[in-house]
């Protein structure tokens, strides 16, 4: 099932239907089968079924759904029938220790993937796993501690036979690609320009040559070669913590960000030598909370990235590139070598820009979900605004990505309000579900179904 004609090598490879977060390359597009528009709990469900708690989204294979969970103390990857919604397996993974997390983030918030049969999961407690269609445990790949206060939410993909896996945190950030048949590192690259951060990459494949990985971080978009991890070019200006998949049409590239503070002019922050001048009083080469300009404890926490109560050049960089960064979509022409900042944009748009939600390229328009409601239409050649208004009765949180199929968009708040819309460039509301559960889940779409993930229950719907 091949969208946009992006990346046409790695489908023919994955014989799945929505293999991994957002579906094929992240794109969030499953067109071909009529699809509902209203459904509930008690209208339009083919089948429920309750399961543990977790962020992670539903991936399918032809004949199965796989996705993880945090039940109380154990870390679960489940199978469930995909006729029927019986859960064939479930496997504890090991949990060594318990990372810190944000209260809406969960330790199951990266989504599996898998290539048809097997599945691959990501646990920032522990580290990579991959099982069998039955269950068996292939090989796991301990990996972290991580330096990450809200939580990992990098989901893992698959590409060249390996699961690539954003490893990004305020120390020692890196990109890693693992074999997938035996688990075994094949290339690890250092993102020393990267703090936390919870994007997952996409695939992009030139005409002309080898594929790339577009991967987003702190303050940048960069390109990495898919065989080697080479860092090939890279644009500058996003925001801070970067939580999108790229939309990848052709050569063009999507990549949103938003971050606090992000959405006002950039203020004046002196460079680290001014800074040593001015707030350095005891003159060690560094400064601490009590001597710098850090108005809360919050605050200072954001700046000390190694947590140990001073700030260094390193870490007052970045201080600097976060109070001066600016929130935005940015559409990149894909190409080049080095810095294509100022050659590669083609354009940047920064109003209202979602928050988690990754964008969506639908039928020639680009849609924006935006907390609060806020849904924009953007022409994708331009980024001129199509239609920016709120979703009247679906106001609120938007932690889920919206997704599209059959001529409709569904994007899906905190509350559990799941609107549906006509996929033109000045949308109208089709109908608004409520499914009177929690949804941080980005939802499932294939053939004429909907797998949509609340807090305690995976739903199937369809048109009956």
């Amino acid at each position: 099932m091949l969208h946009y004609a992006i990346v046409p090598f790695l489908f023919l490879v994955l014989a799945a239907d929505w293999p991994q977060f957002r579906g094929p390359n992240g794109a969030g597009v499953a067109d071909g089968s009529p699809l509902p528009a209203e459904f509930s709990p008690n209208k339009n469900v083919v089948w429920k079924t309750a399961v543990p708690p977790g962020h992670s989204s539903p991936i399918l294979t032809e004949t199965r759904i796989f996705m993880t969970a945090a039940d109380h103390e154990k870390l679960l990857t489940l199978c469930l029938d995909r006729a029927t919604g019986r859960i064939l397996w479930r496997r504890e993974a090991p949990r060594p220790r318990k990372e810190e997390f944000q209260p809406t983030n969960s330790p199951a918030s990266p989504s599996p993937v898998t290539d048809g049969q097997n599945v691959y999961v990501f646990f920032g407690d522990f580290g990579l796993l991959s099982y069998s269609a039955d269950g068996t445990e292939r090989w796991n790949l301990p990996l972290g501690p991580f330096n990450n206060q809200n939580g990992h939410g990098s989901s893992p993909i698959l590409a060249g036979k390996m699961v690539i896996l954003i490893c990004d945190q305020d120390t020692d950030s890196y990109l890693l690609a693992v074999d997938q048949v035996t688990g075994r590192i094949r290339w690890k690259t250092p993102r020393p320009d990267s703090t936390r951060g919870y994007a997952t990459p996409a695939v992009y494949q030139p005409n002309d040559g080898p594929a790339e990985l577009i991967v987003p971080g702190a303050f940048q978009v960069v390109s990495y070669s898919l065989s080697t991890g080479e860092r090939l070019w890279w644009i500058r200006g996003m925001a801070w913590q970067l939580k999108s998949v790229p939309v990848i049409d052709g050569d063009t590239i999507y990549v949103s960000g938003w971050e606090t503070g992000g959405d006002n002019d950039p203020p004046e922050v002196l460079t680290w030598q001014q800074a040593l001048e001015k707030y350095d009083t005891n003159h060690d080469g560094r400064i601490s909370r009590a001597e710098g300009p850090f108005k809360n404890e919050g605050s200072f926490q954001d700046t000390d990235l190694d947590r140990n109560g001073l700030v260094d050049e390193r870490e007052w960089n970045f201080y600097r590139a976060r109070k001066t960064s600016q929130n935005n979509i940015v559409a990149i022409r894909a190409g080049g070598k080095g810095d294509v900042t100022n050659t590669h944009i083609l354009w940047r748009f920064r109003k209202s820009i979602p928050n988690v939600p990754s964008p969506l390229l639908y039928r020639d328009v680009l849609f924006l979900m935006k907390e609060g409601g806020i849904l924009t239409s953007l022409d994708p050649k331009t980024g001129a605004v199509f239609k920016q208004a709120r979703l009247t009765g679906a106001l609120g949180q938007y932690w889920s990505s919206p997704v599209a199929g059959d001529g409709k968009i569904y994007v899906t708040n905190q509350e559990g309000k799941v609107t549906v819309l006509k996929a033109e460039a000045r949308w109208e509301i089709l109908a608004i579900n409520d499914l009177d559960e929690e949804v941080f889940a980005t939802p499932a779409i294939d053939r004429g179904r909907i797998y949509l993930r609340t807090r305690g229950t995976l739903y199937c719907f369809a048109g009956l």
